[in-house]
């Protein structure tokens, strides 16, 4: 039986702005999570059942993923009404802190299952809200003999929406109901902050005393999603291919059989373009809406419209047959980010623009995703699309720009020929069918000739469709010469229905052989439907960079030559390059080996060749000196050729050098501490930047300890920057100075971690991620995810040796969209 009772008597509602309330009505399924910043941080879980909200304490907060058992303690029905509360609890009262509404939506039992298998101790259902999705199951446990609170455990099934353990807690960081972070709920005003969080107090008059300290300066404001939506511009597309193209610089994606859309939004602003740039925003409003509520800064995402059948794959007739119908259920798949908050992305690497967009878009939306890829392997891609029944796969260039017209940079490969042509005619049918065949044409240098005829694919609903708009069609010749024996009893049409059919090959006359009508393509015009043959993939070499003396041994207590430091940077090309192109480095240079005269360089001395860049950049004394950067993978190779090891980027790129797009927090541990000390505060400092509304990423440095890398949206400068980072680390340090230094002399450094906030200075670098470092058995930096950091029992768990491990984690779920957040400083 439901009841308030104990709800009503934890609280005096003349001081707590929470509602009191009654049993509502029976029948409904809501559910909401409110986040809660009482005693401690934690996410309470309520599902509406029997007219009031069952509850759940979940101390760490929900875990998409299937292996996380999270703890959810039991507490007070709460009335229906207060699954509309955001707000603050006075500190007096029970629960008393800052409460936000931080997911809603619906619930339901499981097919077979009920809401009472509640009362015996577990609940399987389903979650349809804004951040938790899919099937979801409440276990309750046995507790110690005397416990009076009641556990459960709350864990997420391995479906779809299934994911990594941060994938909601880490970002998911404003409200659902108000757009607001914590700081500003407490606040009770946009744009007000205050630190709370593990030792909240401490740490919050610690920063307010550090800025006696450091000197203070203007910040740049919280940006708002705001503008106009981009204009469109013509797509890349593909050429076709006759196999899959080899080596670590392509990346593969499935070939998904729908329509191209490029979409323009900016905040609830969302036009979908087609591939000419018709406007087809009401034919998809559903994904139209999807995107309006995730009210995203101005972007151009390229991607493919499609329609999932019942297995779960794309298929072009539900798509044709839901457009028809105006039904919805569509889902985009997002593959290329070309624009984000006036930013021209097309000039940079293929795989950045990717990262890019896996960081703007929702890793739990149904109907906005983000289109995954591997890095080599197409081949076993592609032998898994055929086998599934797919049409192919997509590869490109990890390293090529986009550009608005077809390249080799983008392949496609396909399991079965399929290609646009134009309707030019049908034949009549002695049966009861409207048609026998239609007769296809395509253009071919410029002019329309015959292509064939198709006679199958084709259902009643399908001939029905086609007869209609055969009427209005109807002319006395045929558009272009066909052969005497297929125009025979033919009835023309005006060219300019475009059809896709399926077909096994060309004749030597040019003919279709075993045809198929998949169906029409209104997104296409008939003056570009040409004739594709598939053209031998242009291999290129590799590089054309000659790495001179390979058996020269680099590092010897790993028996690794120069040439195995070539070869690990070849092969992980593709995922150092949106760290390190377009930034000016600093490199560590060992010609005769790690260990032997090592020393930075900065300045471009002419060495390098054409493949290395350089940029003047204004030095302290106010004249210009040359630095160095790379842009691509031959780049990165010229380096190595002269002896680079290593190498440490600047915090900003070279198109605006004055303005970062990154923070780091390098924490350096004391001789005597332990690994484990290093991963503790990292965490420690990792949820000090979420109470600040910052996200944040770790590193293995390869050296001794670990970074903390915090994105930010290039606005703020340098001195901003600086200023930040100094004061946070100052009252890191002063909040528990056993712990933490912000001073980086050695003497004060004894039994504590270093803070390195240095790194966010002019002129300042840090190691890039998958660079190789200059220490024994050739450790590598690495991303890593907040969940995995305590498995690492050291920061050089990665080395030269482990290039396609470290490839196939940069490809996967867990760490797509690492480092990447569109953020910018709070103001403290």
């Amino acid at each position: 039986m439901a009841s308030l009772a104990e709800y009503n008597r934890k609280r005096d509602f003349r001081k707590t702005r929470e509602p009191a309330g009654k049993v509502g009505r029976r029948g409904q399924h809501r559910f909401i999570v409110q986040k809660h910043d009482a005693t401690r941080l934690h996410y309470d879980f309520r599902l509406e059942m029997d007219g009031v909200l069952k509850s759940w304490a979940v101390t760490r907060g929900p875990s998409l993923d299937p292996d996380d058992k999270r703890l959810a303690v039991r507490t007070e029905d709460h009335p229906i009404s207060y699954a509309a509360f955001e707000g603050t609890i006075p500190k007096s009262e029970y629960g008393g802190g800052t409460v936000m509404l931080w997911d809603e939506g619906s619930w339901a039992p499981i097919a077979g299952k009920s809401e009472k298998d509640l009362e015996k101790g577990h609940l399987h259902f389903t979650l349809d809200g804004a951040r938790m999705k899919g099937e979801w199951l409440l276990v309750r446990i046995k507790g110690k003999p005397g416990e009076k609170r009641e556990n459960w455990l709350l864990r997420k099934i391995d479906d779809k929406e299934a994911g990594g353990s941060d994938d909601l807690t880490a970002h998911a960081l404003t409200s659902v109901k108000t757009g607001r972070t914590m700081a500003e709920i407490e606040g009770d005003v946009a744009g007000e902050t205050s630190l709370k969080g593990k030792k909240g107090k401490a740490f919050d008059a610690a920063m307010k005393t550090a800025d006696a300290h450091v000197a203070k300066v203007a910040r740049a404001p919280r940006r708002k999603s705001a503008g106009k939506p981009p204009a469109f511009r013509k797509p890349q597309l593909a050429t076709l291919v006759d196999h899959v193209p080899g080596g670590n610089q392509w990346l593969h994606e499935i070939k998904y059989d729908g329509y191209r859309a490029l979409i323009a939004v900016a905040g609830d602003k969302v036009t979908i373009h087609t591939r000419t740039g018709l406007d087809w925003t009401d034919r998809f409003p559903d994904i139209a809406e999807a995107i309006a509520a995730l009210d995203l800064p101005p972007a151009l995402i390229d991607g493919e419209i499609v329609k999932l059948d019942a297995e779960g794959n794309p298929s072009f007739s539900a798509l044709q047959s839901a457009l028809k119908a105006g039904k919805g259920g569509f889902t985009l798949f997002a593959f290329d980010l070309l624009s984000l908050d006036g930013e021209d992305l097309t000039a940079r690497p293929n795989i950045e623009r990717k990262e890019r967009l896996a960081a703007l878009l929702p890793d739990d939306d149904a109907v906005v995703r983000v289109s995954d890829h591997v890095i080599g392997a197409g081949e076993k891609l592609f032998a898994a699309m055929c086998k599934a029944g797919q049409e192919g796969i997509i590869s490109k260039r990890a390293d090529a720009p986009y550009r608005s017209t077809r390249t080799q940079s983008w392949l496609k490969v396909k399991c079965i020929r399929r290609q646009e042509f134009v309707i030019i005619g049908w034949s009549k049918s002695d049966k009861s069918r409207r048609f026998r065949a239609l007769l296809l044409g395509q253009h071919v240098d410029g002019k329309l000739v015959y292509a064939g005829k198709v006679g199958t694919g084709f259902d009643r609903a399908t001939m029905d469709m086609l007869w209609d708009k055969f009427g209005s069609r109807t002319r006395k010749t045929a558009p272009t010469p066909v052969p005497k024996a297929e125009a025979r009893g033919a009835t023309w049409l005006r060219p300019d229905l475009v059809a896709e059919i399926a077909f096994a090959e060309f004749t030597h006359e040019g003919v279709l052989r075993h045809a198929s009508f998949v169906g029409l393509r209104s997104d296409k015009k008939a003056k570009d439907v040409g004739r594709e043959e598939p053209v031998a993939v242009e291999e290129a070499p590799e590089s054309d960079v000659k790495i001179s003396n390979r058996d020269r041994v680099i590092f010897p207590e790993a028996k690794a030559t120069k040439g195995d430091l070539a070869d690990y940077y070849q092969a992980v090309g593709p995922v150092i390059l949106p760290w390190i192109a377009q930034r000016s480095v600093s490199l560590v240079r060992c010609p005769q080996g790690r260990g032997k005269q090592c020393f930075f360089q900065k300045h471009d001395a002419g060495s390098f060749g054409d493949h290395v860049r350089h940029i003047p950049i204004r030095e302290k004394n106010g004249k210009k000196e040359d630095y160095l950067y790379v842009d691509d993978v031959d780049g990165i190779l010229a380096c190595v050729q002269m002896g680079t090891i290593e190498f440490h980027g600047w915090g900003s790129r070279v198109d605006d050098v004055e303005k970062p797009d990154r923070m780091i927090f390098d924490l350096d541990p004391d001789e005597g501490l332990d690994f484990a000390d290093v991963k503790k505060a990292a965490k420690d400092i990792r949820t000090m930047l979420s109470d600040i509304d910052l996200v944040s990423f770790p590193m293995l440095s390869g050296g001794k300890g670990v970074h903390v890398v915090v994105p930010l949206t290039p606005g703020a400068e340098w001195p901003e920057v600086k200023d930040f980072s100094h004061r946070f680390a100052e009252a890191l340090a002063q909040a528990e100075p056993d712990r933490f230094v912000a001073n980086m002399a050695k003497a004060k450094r004894k039994g504590r971690i270093f803070i390195d906030y240095l790194r966010n200075q002019r002129g300042s670098t840090a190691v890039v991620p998958y660079s190789v470092r200059a220490r024994e058995n050739a450790p590598v930096a690495a991303p890593v995810t907040w969940d995995e950091l305590d498995g690492f029992d050291k920061a050089g768990a990665f080395t030269i040796r482990d290039a396609k491990k470290l490839i196939d984690r940069a490809s996967s779920k867990a760490l797509r969209g690492w480092g990447q957040a569109a953020q910018t400083l709070p103001d403290l």
